[in-house]
């Protein structure tokens, strides 16, 4: 997305990837597009402050509408406009969904609140409350990242060199040389970390905490009742959270049972339990669905103090950049760090390099969060 923006405003731009293009974190991603992040935006304006906590909600908003815009520039990828539903697992949650709900319609938010009658209505499944997002959407990540990198691609506007390996980063004036594993070197006025959390190593300050977090996507399954509002995204306000969305070829994706510990191999280790337990609780939800898993995966999430990315430039770092779009809102994010990062590079001002930059200030620890 940072590239495709900055050859979009004419800048010269390369693309390195150790891996094979999207098959790091992209393509573990479940794709849910929503709007809010993971800490509500009642708990979130105790942490930042009303101003940046609105202007956080508002601009992953916003970037949906910008997602729908390119994709209908570079090619379809399985977007597609969604609502989502935020449920409450018990009455206590349902109050605070409540509130929630006051506190975003006062800021402008469209959305309605739905008692358990109302889910009821519309559900197989009963909970006491929930938020029903007018404004969300589903995309295939993978698919996405090669729709944006052949379209500038095809434009003459980038050059791509995965299974590239990044081996030096050298400072030189006026910028930096990369040198790389193939035996080449890339010389630039400046350079983009877009690295998740492999990007931990460069910087000296810990700006997030990792965990591991599983999914699974069942088989294409035949229809069934029980999930109303046209197959909305839904995620659950427990812990550990609970996140679903149906695809495009008739299969449901889930995600969730997250833990604390990274350790690759541990995490792989328990795929298969973790893939049983989201089945589970997925059947108890929509009994009348004839459901089978076919792909179970891990993935390492990143979580930072507001459950906001920071993106832009860091102290004692000369020319370079960092789109560090950690937390549930990975496509939204990315949108947003390529426009600051544009920005940034071509001297203009965005007022959002404040809100997610590395010196923002947080008032209080991370609390209420999916």
């Amino acid at each position: 997305m940072v590239a495709y923006h900055l050859a979009e405003a004419g800048v010269s731009t390369a693309v390195l990837d150790r891996r094979d293009v999207g098959l790091g974190s992209t393509s573990a991603s479940t794709a849910l597009v929503l709007y809010e992040v993971d800490v509500l935006l009642s708990d979130l304006i105790k942490i930042r402050g009303e101003g940046a906590a609105v202007r956080s909600y508002e601009a992953c908003l916003e970037a949906i509408s910008k997602v729908e815009r390119i994709v209908k520039q570079v090619g379809d990828c399985g977007f597609a406009r969604k609502k989502s539903l935020y449920v409450a697992p018990s009455e206590k949650k349902a109050a605070v969904l409540r509130e929630e709900y006051e506190v975003r319609r006062r800021h402008g938010f469209q959305l309605e609140y739905l008692d358990r009658p109302q889910i009821e209505e519309s559900f197989s499944f009963r909970r006491p409350g929930a938020l029903l997002s007018y404004d969300a959407a589903e995309v295939d990540p993978l698919l996405l990242t090669h729709r944006l990198l052949d379209y500038q691609l095809r434009r003459g506007a980038v050059q791509v060199r995965d299974r590239t390996a990044a081996t030096r980063i050298a400072r030189v004036d006026g910028g930096v040389v990369i040198k790389t594993d193939r035996g080449f070197d890339v010389t630039a006025r400046k350079v983009v970390f877009a690295t998740g959390y492999e990007t931990m190593r460069y910087l000296r300050e810990k700006v997030v905490r990792l965990k591991s977090t599983y999914a699974i996507a069942t088989q294409p399954t035949p229809p069934f009742g029980g999930w109303g509002h046209d197959r909305c995204l839904i995620w659950e306000a427990a812990t550990p959270y609970l996140y679903l969305r149906t695809t495009s070829d008739g299969r449901i994706m889930v995600g969730g049972e997250d833990e604390d510990f990274v350790n690759p191999t541990s995490r792989d280790r328990i795929i298969h339990s973790k893939a049983r337990a989201l089945l589970s609780k997925v059947r108890r939800m929509f009994p009348e669905a004839q459901l089978e898993v076919e792909y179970a995966w891990a993935g390492t999430f990143g979580e930072t103090e507001d459950s906001l990315p920071y993106v832009g430039e860091v102290k004692g770092f000369p020319n370079a950049y960092f789109a560090l779009c950690y937390g549930a809102n990975g496509t939204n994010f990315a949108v947003i760090a390529a426009e600051i990062i544009r920005d940034l590079y071509l001297n203009k001002s965005n007022p959002d390099a404040e809100v997610f930059g590395f010196d923002r200030r947080i008032e209080s620890a991370r609390r209420g969060g999916r």
